[in-house]
């Protein structure tokens, strides 16, 4: 397999579904092609200038594969398009996730705060790439292998929040029972336990540990999210066996923020959350 093709493995996603975000994956192919034959350009040629082999090429304009926001770009630019790719570049990105969370990772990715409480599995800004795999595996009914590997490669680039150039204030408290189950393995729970600690060093991530023995714990009802957007305003999210829901009601929105507040209060405190971290991990 050649570079081009190996870049194509990892940067570019197979659609997980259909419906109205495969419909944009489907628009977006049939206006790429039109552009390119407008260029003169075969497919060979085409994918030269951008990187890409043209059986990627011929698999982005069938709707079939989702490019990447750099392969996007890169088109943009070669074809002359004056932008007019690049304006359906964030609707596309919006493809490479489970229909559930899509919405969810627009404001994700452009919130200035996000507060997460995690009671199953490590939060997904958190996972490595291991980790993820695992976890995707587990799943049932069984995910075909294209599409694990397709949501591996989505979640971590979920990571680049942490290198936008204002990144947001995050806080993320974990039940102890998540930091002791070995999914994966245990070499995987070790590495994803150092990723956690080097997380936690940077100074806008604060990590937060609720401790098993707590007889006081007001999380009782599950996991929840809360997003400060970049607009202003607070929301808050919740999903459970695949579905999800948007809260944007104030009363609920301040319910859910007062209950994660009484929650960081009742859990280890972030240095002592570090040093019971240490402690797990010197243990597997």
């Amino acid at each position: 397999m050649d570079t081009d093709e190996r870049d194509v493995v990892t940067e570019d996603f197979t659609t997980p579904d259909g419906g109205e975000t495969g419909g944009v994956v489907s628009a977006f192919g049939r206006q790429l092609k039109l552009l390119r034959q407008r260029a003169g350009l075969e497919r060979d040629a085409f994918g030269k200038l951008v990187g890409y082999s043209p059986s990627s090429i011929a698999s982005f304009e069938q709707g079939r594969r989702i490019p990447s926001p750099r392969a996007i770009d890169k088109a943009d630019e070669v074809l002359d398009a004056g932008g007019l790719l690049k304006a359906m570049k964030e609707e596309v990105a919006k493809a490479q996730y489970p229909a559930f969370f899509r919405d969810m990772a627009v404001l994700e990715a452009k919130a200035v705060g996000l507060c997460e409480y995690a009671v199953q599995v490590v939060p997904g800004l958190l996972q490595t790439e291991e980790y993820a795999r695992a976890v995707l595996q587990l799943r049932r009914p069984v995910l075909d292998d294209e599409v694990i590997e397709q949501r591996v490669v989505a979640r971590l680039a979920r990571q680049e929040i942490y290198s936008r150039r204002q990144p947001p204030l995050l806080s993320f408290l974990i039940e102890e029972a998540v930091l002791h189950r070995p999914i994966g393995g245990r070499a995987v729970l070790r590495g994803q336990l150092e990723q956690v600690l080097l997380v936690a060093h940077n100074r806008n991530v604060d990590v937060q540990v609720m401790p098993t023995d707590r007889e006081d714990h007001v999380g009782l009802a599950g996991a929840f999210t809360m997003i400060d957007a970049d607009s202003g305003r607070r929301l808050a999210y919740a999903e459970a066996q695949g579905d999800s829901r948007l809260y944007s009601d104030h009363v609920k929105v301040h319910e859910l923020g007062s209950r994660y507040g009484i929650l960081r209060a009742q859990a280890l405190t972030p240095r002592e959350s570090l040093a019971h971290i240490e402690g797990l991990l010197g243990a597997v």
